[in-house]
């Protein structure tokens, strides 16, 4: 909000010297033109104004220190902003090429799509974020509504976001990471206090025990037994993996791959069978597996809401 009212300043302001200086050049056009037939000659000249030499020197002045003044009192206010007692936390962990989204105080870990909860004017719930990186420097970017923070290994930064309106925001990593940074998405989800709080829920829950369609309960055993759990983690199982994202509730997600490709059965399989063409040098190694056992596999993957 404080950002809208010094961009509505600038061009109030702008519009105003636009206004001044073409107002001057058409009255100078029409009040010094030579009235037709009459001969022209060279107008007198006129070397020096000390007044209009202080005019175009202080007004300019004037202007870029009002705007340096009230441009500096907003970054003040953004940067140093106090957090409020309800303010939500989270984590957002920079990786090779993905997004890790921790909510500590809710037990919720997930991956490449934040949600949080959206203000109003009598409620504000702004979000607080703490920035990490784990390998290289990542950028935390979301140009509707998030300036640009560096994510810097050994490091931590922090940042907040208040969106007013539900909906959902794409941000991108904005500092080059390598090979596959330009596929390293963000989503900012804006959801009512209700939704947000279904979603947490939701989120919170461990994944069933054992599911009751007989693929999907041979795919849990394909991902238990092999190198899977030991990157990534399914609450309520034996997989605690942290090299990869936490798949607890993994079609709950628009995306997968950071916005690779549209969490669809058909584009998961071919994530299973060969990360590498949707993502080209992902850090996932292609799952050396026959079809029936990644058939299995993606079953179980679709429980997992």
């Amino acid at each position: 909000m404080k950002e809208a009212s010094i961009a509505k300043m600038v061009l109030v302001m702008s519009l105003v010297v636009f206004v001044v200086v073409a107002g001057l050049i058409a009255y100078s056009v029409v009040r010094f033109r030579a009235p037709a037939g009459e001969q022209r000659s060279e107008p007198p000249q006129v070397y020096g104004s000390a007044q209009v030499e202080a005019a175009w020197t202080a007004v300019p002045l004037i202007i870029v220190m009002i705007l340096m003044l009230a441009t500096g009192r907003v970054i003040h206010e953004v940067q140093a902003a106090p957090q409020p007692p309800n303010a939500l936390e989270v984590t957002v962990i920079g990786r090779q090429w993905w997004w890790e989204i921790r909510y500590p105080k809710l037990g919720v870990v997930t991956a490449n799509e934040l949600h949080v909860p959206v203000s109003d004017s009598l409620v504000h719930r702004p979000t607080f974020i703490t920035l990490e990186s784990t390998d290289v420097i990542h950028s935390f970017w979301v140009p509707r509504i998030a300036g640009k923070i560096d994510m810097i290994p050994n490091r931590t930064n922090h940042m907040w976001v208040e969106p007013f309106e539900q909906g959902t925001y794409l941000g991108q990593c904005a500092e080059y990471c390598g090979t596959q940074h330009t596929l390293m998405l963000l989503r900012i989800v804006a959801d009512s206090p209700e939704q947000f709080a279904r979603w947490v829920a939701q989120q919170r829950q461990t994944a069933a025990t054992a599911p009751t369609e007989p693929v999907a309960a041979a795919g849990r055993r394909v991902f238990l037994g092999t190198v899977c759990s030991s990157c990534h983690s399914v609450a309520g199982t034996s997989a605690k993996g942290r090299y990869g994202p936490d798949l607890t509730h993994l079609m709950s997600r628009e995306t997968i791959g950071a916005g690779a490709a549209p969490n669809l059965r058909s584009t998961l399989r071919a994530w299973v069978r060969n990360p590498d063409q949707a993502k080209h040098g992902v850090l996932m190694p292609p799952m050396q597996i026959d079809d029936a056992y990644v058939d299995q596999l993606v079953d179980y993957l679709l429980t997992l809401r």
